[in-house]
């Protein structure tokens, strides 16, 4: 009886090590994978590198301070798109309408600069690793609607929206595709009526923050 036993033990044992040894064999065969998290939602807060790699203009940017008075307009920085936070239409030719991918858009929105023929200083794209431009960007057919509409225009986020006296303004628009804050507060091409006073201080959002609300909408109408 005690032989029965221990033989049934071994046969146990063996049964075991065969189990565990082919579960292994078979799992070696499997191809390796990392399990990644599960996103929830989407990121309203994405990366912001983008204003400390362009910072480097920032010095030049603070000897403008008021003294330079030139530069775009809001109604014209709105008059060029089709709602807020809509990218810009192409308000000029262009010699290959349907190239892309090569850059071509960089060479004068890279870094601005002045342009003779339009007499004004070239906009600063906030994203510039994002080379295929057309993607987002069409240029103007036309200066009106194709059909009427009784719509009426997109609302304007207000400047200087403080949370209290002399408080810093708050971020009334998302961060995505807007992370380089210098594109559009600093330089002879920002909008003259929301061009900040001390672009040397880089790290915007240590002082500034997002409208909550606001982005909490962008997030469920994205959703």
């Amino acid at each position: 009886m005690k032989r029965l036993y221990f033989i049934g033990i071994f046969a146990l044992l063996i049964g075991a090590t065969i189990f565990t040894w082919s579960k292994s064999y078979y799992a070696e065969q499997e191809e390796a994978y990392v399990q990644l998290p599960v996103e929830k939602g989407i990121a309203l807060i994405p990366s912001e590198k983008g204003v400390f790699e362009r910072s480097k203009f920032a010095n030049d940017y603070s000897t403008m301070r008021e003294d330079y008075k030139g530069g775009r307009s809001l109604e014209t920085y709105y008059n060029n798109r089709a709602f807020h936070g809509a990218p810009p239409s192409i308000p000029h030719p262009i010699i290959e309408d349907f190239k892309i991918g090569d850059k071509s858009c960089l060479k004068c929105h890279e870094n601005g600069g002045y342009v003779a023929k339009f007499k004004a200083f070239t906009p600063v794209v906030p994203h510039p690793e994002k080379v295929n431009c057309r993607q987002c960007h069409v240029t103007e057919k036309t200066k009106g609607l194709f059909k009427g509409t009784n719509s009426s225009a997109f609302s304007r986020p207000s400047i200087n929206n403080e949370a209290f006296e002399g408080g810093p303004p708050i971020i009334p628009h998302q961060i995505q595709l807007h992370e380089n804050c210098l594109a559009c507060h600093a330089g002879p091409s920002a909008p003259v009526e929301i061009r900040v006073l001390h672009p040397e201080r880089s790290n915007c959002r240590q002082c500034h923050v997002l409208n909550n609300k606001e982005m909490t909408d962008i997030g469920d109408f994205i959703r």
